[in-house]
């Protein structure tokens, strides 16, 4: 209570909240108070920190700016490591340096001083980066891999009966510690806001890495892993419903869970290689997802005119881009935006990633005949309004999507083009008459995903012309920007600078112009030329808009783009 009645003085925190606080205490009373106050929001990290190094006369130190001794880190009793959060920062004159983020927790200081026989000196460290430190320096999954110190309820639950045979492989698969292990890695990479999960077998390792904000990131990991790596796989096969003797043939499944409250569909593809069997999930974290224009980076004039296209009664509208380029995200956005009482949607999808409520949604399937093709043929005895199709991959599908185009149905899909004039001769080269191409097609908009800078550690910066390409604004006439940003790199974003993604958009409006263009079957490059005449704002024009605006760096920007400037 006084440490509460500290934190209300220094005014971070309210009278209002101190019942709250106690009844979340008399809930875990296992719990530190500085844990429930962070764990329920009251207080910041940051905030509480500093006043229980006083309360506790202990040093604050910062973990990013700190070097750790890899000795000492060695003879680190590994079970206090894990199970306490006690990190070892140096050892001198028989006295040990280490970081507790529970300076509550006495016993655990004490048992470290029983079993190293040195003198302990507790320094206060973040929890969080202790945590991370921890990962950084034993490995995802270092606790179950070494030893099973602790029973624990697991934080991943899953939302479907999975089902196993009686085989020797099986069985392995299902031992706790392997099911703690994949758990693990789960748990962290959806605490990571990672997207994709890849487990690679090597020829004497097992490589993890985590997909976040587009850019991979290898997983520092226990060298014992690759033992369990058969026990691995077949615990995913087996989550994912796939035949864990077949490892032969590639097999994809899907997995249902619930992570810290967060529900998580999890697509599993596995393909044999030279070493074993790699894997990637795709996480979807449905609790994460907002499906809005406002969202997705659009800037006010892109949004107005996708706005208008998205509005017409029929037509087909274009997203185009390579795989991860957020297509899917903006298609759902413009759909949302769209979305009323009077309005019937349905899509075909390959797979349905995200359920909407209010539209209706078929899951393609291949290995019956239920292709794209054969679903657009059936729906429009359904008496759609919007039809959404999830890839046009075939001039068969492509075919079916202008009959319902012109038939008065609004129709979105998506295309692999690298930039929006090229969709229109995609669609000539699958077959389709130019006519029916320039007839149909209202719009295409192609886009790419940019790392967005971390709002915690944005700083800005005066750019010298040197350091900015060629096509950046000001440059050629050497008038660059007298000041531009970009991340520091703090303990949020990991010291990369960025967090989170935004959009970057090129929209393109058939016009007459256009449609000219695509009837006499113009290569994409006169198509390009004639929609930038006509006032198109190319994604790498639209990517400097948003360097301009603080949204993103001039590197990100020449990482997913081209140049404009044709030499």
């Amino acid at each position: 209570m006084n440490f509460l009645q500290t934190l209300i003085e220094k005014g971070l925190l309210r009278d209002a909240d101190v019942a709250a606080v106690q009844t979340a205490q008399r809930n875990a009373p296992s719990k530190p108070v500085h844990a429930v106050l962070l764990e329920g929001g009251f207080v910041k990290e940051e905030q509480i920190l500093p006043l229980l190094a006083d309360e506790f006369g202990m040093e604050l130190v910062d973990l990013t700016k700190t070097t750790i001794d890899p000795a000492t880190l060695r003879s680190m009793p590994i079970k206090l490591v894990h199970r306490r959060g006690l990190l070892p920062l140096s050892r001198e004159n028989g006295t040990l340096v280490v970081a507790t983020g529970d300076p509550f927790d006495l016993y655990a200081l004490d048992e470290l001083q029983t079993l190293t026989g040195l003198n302990v000196q507790p320094v206060l460290a973040s929890p969080r980066e202790i945590n991370r430190f921890i990962k950084t320096h034993f490995g995802v999954g270092g606790e179950t891999v070494t030893a099973m110190v602790e029973e624990r309820k697991d934080d991943v639950e899953l939302l479907e009966e999975i089902e196993a045979d009686d085989s020797e492989l099986a069985k392995q698969a299902q031992e706790a510690s392997v099911v703690k292990l994949v758990n693990e890695i789960l748990i962290e990479a959806v605490n990571e806001r990672a997207s994709d999960v890849h487990i690679e077998p090597e020829e004497h390792a097992l490589r993890i890495r985590y997909r976040i904000d587009g850019i991979l990131q290898t997983q520092t990991l226990p060298p014992e892993i690759t033992r369990f790596q058969a026990a691995i796989i077949s615990r995913i096969k087996i989550m994912a419903r796939l035949n864990i003797a077949e490892k032969r043939l590639p097999q994809d499944g899907r997995v249902k869970m619930r992570v810290h409250n967060h529900e998580v569909d999890v697509r599993v593809s596995i393909i044999p290689m030279i070493h074993g069997e790699g894997i990637v999930m795709r996480l979807l974290d449905k609790t994460r997802m907002v499906f809005n224009l406002a969202n997705v980076g659009m800037l006010e004039d892109t949004y107005k005119i996708f706005k208008q296209i998205i509005s017409r009664p029929h037509g087909i509208v274009l997203v185009t881009g390579p795989t991860g380029s957020g297509k899917s995200t903006t298609l759902y956005s413009a759909l949302n935006e769209i979305k009323d009482e009077a309005t019937k949607i349905i899509t075909v999808e390959d797979p349905v990633e995200y359920q909407q409520p209010g539209i209706g949604q078929i899951q393609v399937h291949h290995k019956i005949g239920l292709s794209f093709a054969h679903c657009l043929r059936s729906i429009l005895r359904h008496d759609p309004d919007v039809i959404l199709i999830g890839e046009m991959r075939d001039l068969e599908t492509a075919e079916s999507a202008i009959q319902a185009s012109l038939t008065g149905h609004l129709v979105f899909s998506t295309l692999h083009t690298n930039d929006a004039p090229s969709a229109f001769t995609r669609l000539i080269d699958m077959g389709i008459e130019p006519f029916l191409v320039s007839s149909t097609v209202e719009g295409v908009m192609a886009q790419r995903l940019v790392r967005t800078i971390c709002s915690e550690c944005k700083v800005e910066y005066e750019p010298h012309v040197s350091d900015l390409p060629s096509d950046f604004p000001g440059v050629a006439d050497k008038n660059p920007p007298k000041k531009l940003w970009r991340g520091a790199g703090c303990r949020k974003c990991r010291q990369s600078g960025f967090s989170g993604r935004a959009g970057i958009f090129e929209l393109m409006v058939t016009n007459d112009n256009i449609k000219e263009l695509v009837v006499q079957r113009t290569n994409a490059n006169q198509i390009r030329l004639a929609a930038l005449k006509d006032g198109m704002i190319t994604l790498r024009k639209d990517g400097w808009r948003k360097v301009l605006k603080g949204m993103t760096t001039v590197d990100e920007v020449a990482r997913v783009t081209a140049s404009d400037i044709v030499f």
